[in-house]
């Protein structure tokens, strides 16, 4: 995270409890929780159709009203060779706004989504029945 400036802010009582219970769920301090909301609020400004939500590997941006994550559909579309037609008929079933969305946000943040495909890919099937040995099939 880049370095970060102190300043004072003045939060509606409803804002601060909030933070405050994301703070007792997680275990995460005030600063680093209010960090993180505005910065996705930022975010989400900036690229409508992208929201964040929980997931095993942390927050992740996710194409709004889908259960797919933005990079889902880009580690995708760089298989398909960066072909719109192609990422289109792979996901027919999203609009091209909510696609435009998700490349939008790759371009606007790309060390986020390609750090996060690279975690992605790190899971191996070997990986995966290393950590997991109750995975591994039988026969193997």
């Amino acid at each position: 995270m880049p370095s970060a400036k102190p300043t004072s802010i003045r939060l509606p009582e409803e804002t601060r409890r909030a933070i405050e219970e994301t703070c007792q769920r997680t275990g995460r301090d005030f600063s680093s929780v209010a960090n993180e909301m505005l910065s996705e609020s930022v975010k989400m400004r900036r690229i409508p159709g992208v929201v964040f939500v929980d997931s095993p590997m942390g927050r992740v941006a996710r194409i709004a009203g889908t259960g797919i994550d933005v990079f889902e559909v880009i580690k995708a579309y760089h298989g398909m060779g960066r072909d719109p037609e192609r990422l289109r008929n792979a996901y027919h079933w999203l609009s091209d706004t909510r696609l435009r969305a998700a490349l939008a946000y790759a371009e606007a943040y790309p060390e986020e989504i390609e750090a996060r495909i690279a975690l992605d890919n790190r899971w191996t099937p070997e990986e995966i029945w290393k950590a997991y040995p109750f995975t591994r099939p039988e026969w193997s």
